[in-house]
Order: structure tokens, then sequence, then C-alpha cells
């Protein structure tokens, strides 16, 4: 058994701790051994990169190793965003690839994010069989390598720009002509993170102002506790956007395939509402007919959609692994779970946080309204959500076998939250708990970090906390 476990999108861990070149280079093994044992032998992988610590040198590994099992390793020429390199795999015609990057965790973290031949994340069995075939610890003999100079003369390893083809993929999806026509003012904060100057390049020569901070590259993340795409993370380029008098703040994470929304006011759009906006406007606005994939932590916004527009929603767990395999079986229209991970279909089963942002900006100019008026035109369909959620740290295995076992065995009779009666407790991907007035709340483990999130939706804003506070309760938190 490998003391390498993979998440909801392969593995993360602390730098220079358990996440070494070591354990990088045996992930990597596991990966080709997988690949070659599922026919694909002497194919093409991309692999990447984001702007953490080492990352370069680290992808450098990755693509030695995929070398010295006979792939062909097209390697990304700098850091380049994780829908990108996804798109970039069915692009390029390869059949997998390797990201190196912790997207949204904490700066002393990295990762190593695997994606299948149609740049979606890898199903949960999948997943497992790589994790099975990593070498152990210390054999070094297991691992085949060749040095990334020697690979890059005898033509092994490939740089590649995945940057042309990825744009006209977005022009063929989206006419960003109107936006760059609008006039309007937008911030963009890319979390120092991969999603710096695409916004810009994408809509610069026109009337519309593109402002970017977080620009550089800063491992350290500063002003933000990590680059994921939620408050407090977001405050300071909420702020910057208020202080420019911008029209809106878009966000994008550390590796730019989650998206965050900030209003004409400087205050954050929540991610389950963003997720509704998006599904209203492909429906309402565009026009377009097809399956929502939602995860069960996500919106019931878009529930009530599906029964407006005629169009199926299916649910799934937590994570990619399971939306993304869903969107192909259904030829989903959208995608998204609660963490602001959206994917679209005509483009790859795969969160974009760069077209997320683009699609908002066009249902702006399409509708010529605030975020705020997009908002209420959302709320006067299908009445107004809230959510909020909580993380707690475990600080080790006996309270998370704690928690597990207060919630394995409890009687959801005679129950409230927030003094609403449960009517329903849902095991699909942790604990979902169903009120009586349609709202919800989660206690989920999650699958990249030591944490225990309790999340809610309901529709009577007052009672949020307290409802977060009786779950927390529930799992002895």
């Amino acid at each position: 058994m490998s003391d390498i476990k993979f998440g909801t999108d392969g593995w993360r861990g602390r730098v220079a701790d358990d996440y070494t070149f070591a354990n990088v280079r045996r992930c990597a093994q596991g990966f080709a051994s997988w690949l070659i044992e599922e026919g694909h032998s002497g194919k093409a992988v991309v692999v990447g990169h984001d702007k953490r610590f080492m990352g370069e040198k680290f992808a450098a590994a990755v693509a030695e190793v995929l070398a010295g099992n006979g792939f062909h390793v097209l390697l990304t020429d700098g850091p380049t965003p994780t829908p990108v390199i996804s798109f970039s795999v069915p692009a390029r015609g390869a059949v997998a690839a390797v990201n190196i990057t912790a997207s949204h965790n904490p700066p002393e973290d990295n990762g190593f994010k695997v994606r299948d031949a149609n740049g979606g994340a890898i199903p949960p069995e999948g997943l497992k069989g790589i994790e099975a075939r990593i070498p152990a610890a210390g054999d070094t003999a297991a691992i085949r390598s060749i040095p990334l100079k020697k690979a890059v003369e005898g033509g092994q390893i490939e740089y590649f720009n995945p940057r042309p083809a990825y744009l006209k993929r977005i022009a063929d999806l989206i006419d960003v002509q109107p936006i760059k026509d609008a006039g309007l003012k937008i911030v963009v904060d890319n979390m120092w993170g991969n999603g710096a100057g695409w916004l810009s390049e994408i809509l610069g020569g026109g009337k519309t102002e593109i402002l970017e901070c977080h620009a550089e590259r800063n491992p350290i993340f500063p002003e933000m506790s990590r680059p994921e795409p939620i408050p407090p993370n977001v405050d300071a380029g909420l702020a910057y956007g208020k202080r420019m008098g911008a029209d809106c703040v878009c966000i994008m994470d550390g590796d730019a395939d989650r998206c965050g929304f900030g209003d004409e006011n400087g205050e954050f759009v929540d991610q389950l509402r963003v997720y509704g906006l998006l599904a209203y406007y492909l429906l309402e606005v565009r026009g377009e007919r097809g399956t929502i994939v939602k995860t069960l932590s996500t919106t019931s916004m878009l529930n009530k959609l599906g029964k407006r527009y005629g169009v199926p929603v299916v649910e799934t767990g937590v994570g990619f692994k399971f939306v993304a395999p869903a969107m192909v079986e259904h030829d989903a229209l959208i995608g998204g779970e609660e963490s602001g991970g959206y994917a679209f279909r005509g483009h790859v089963p795969e969160r974009d946080g760069i077209l997320a942002n683009l699609y908002m900006l066009d249902f702006m100019v399409r509708t010529g309204k605030k975020p705020t008026q997009l908002l209420q035109m959302l709320f006067d369909t299908v009445g107004e959500h809230f959510y909020g959620r909580i993380d707690t740290r475990l600080t080790g295995n006996e309270m998370k076998q704690r928690a597990q076992q207060r919630l394995d065995t409890i009687d959801i009779r005679g129950k409230t939250l927030g003094g609403i009666p449960i009517t329903d407790l849902v095991t699909i991907d942790g604990y979902k708990f169903v009120m009586e007035d349609g709202g919800w709340l989660l206690v989920r483990f999650s699958g990249t970090e030591p944490l225990i999130r309790v999340y809610t939706e309901t529709t009577q804003g007052d009672r949020v906390d307290s409802i977060l506070a009786d779950g927390k309760k529930l799992a002895g938190l």
C-alpha cells in the first residue's frame, strides 16, 4: 500500500515535509504505470505547473519520469492556468495531464493534479488505480527517468505554448467584442496565481478598462491566507475594486480554475449565487438547454431553474471527479460545485475561472445591468437564497473518528437546525440534512485537506448563523 493518498483531484502535501522531489517522482511513476496498463503506451501527456515554490522544477521531474516510461511529454513553457492545461489534452491529442498545483491550498502546500483524455478529472476508481501503482518509498529502482536536457534533445520532452489554441476556443464560445466595447471598468484579482494577464489579453484594446491586482508571482500569497476565492482572502481585491469605482471584480484562484465575483459596491457575490447566475444566463439570456450537473453541496436554486426551464438536474458527490464524468455522460450544459468551480458545454468537462468570469461579464453587457441587478433578476425567478460555511481544522484521526461516529449514529427524529425541523438525511457524500423549508445543511470531511466543513443554504437569511452553529453541535465540534 502506498503512503501517498489521492484525494479529489490527485495528491497534495506540505512542501519539504511529504511533498518532496522523491515523492513527486513516485507519483509520476505510479501515473505512468497506470496509463501503460490502460493501453496508452507511447502517447502524449501534458505537464504544467502553477506559480508556487519550485513549481517548474517539480513539473520537470514529472516530465523526466514520464519520458523515461516512453511517453511523449508536452511541457508548458511557463505557469499555466489549470483550464488551459486541461484544454490542451484533447487539443493536442494527448491521453492525460499532470498539473503541479495545490490550487487554493495554503502557501506551504503543493500538489499533483491528474486529468484524463477529455481534460477532465479522473473518476475515483482511476485515482485508486494510480495510487496502487505508486512505488514504495525508497524503491528508486522502480522509477524510470530520463534527465530533462537529454529528453528535450531527444524529442521525448517538448516545450509548447498552450495559449493560442485555448484563446481560439474562447473566441468560439463567446463574442468578447461587445464586452471590449462596453466601457466597463473591471478589476481582476488574480490571487498571485496563473490567471494573471489572461483577461487583460482577451479583453484589451477596447473601451473597457482592466485593472489587475495580485498579478505578480509571490508564493507566500500576501493579503490572504490562501488563494481561495472566498472571504477573507478576497477582501483586499474587493476593497481595491471599490476604491477604483469598478463595475465588478473578477476573481480567480491560484490556478485559475475557480471563479469568484464582486459586485459594483465591492461586495462579494457568494459562489452558490454565482452558479445560479451562470445557469440563469445560459438558460434565459442565451436560450440554451441541457442538463445541469451539481454537487450536493451547491445551490438548490439550480433545481428550481431546472423545473422552470424544463431541463434535468443531476446531483453528484463533491468534487469534479464526480462532476466531469456526469457532464460527459449527459452532454451537460453546465456543471459545478460549491467551491466556485464551473464547467461548460462545448469546452472541456473541467472548471474554468477565465471562461466563467467572461460569461458573467457577457451577462452584464447583454442585459445592461449591474451585478446587484442581475442577482435581483435571479431572485425574482427562484426566490432569495442565503449561504454560509464554516471550516474546522482536524487535529488528528481521533477528532475525525469521533465526529464520524456521532454523525453515523445520529437519529434525526425531533431534531432541528436553527429551529427548523430536519426531514431527511442524505449520505451520498458526507451528511446532508434536509430541512422542512427546503433548506439544507451539509457536514463533510474535505478530500484535499484535514478539514471538516459545515455548509448551509436557506431561504431565511436571519437563520444562517444559528443553522451552522447547530450543525457544528451535531458533529461534536
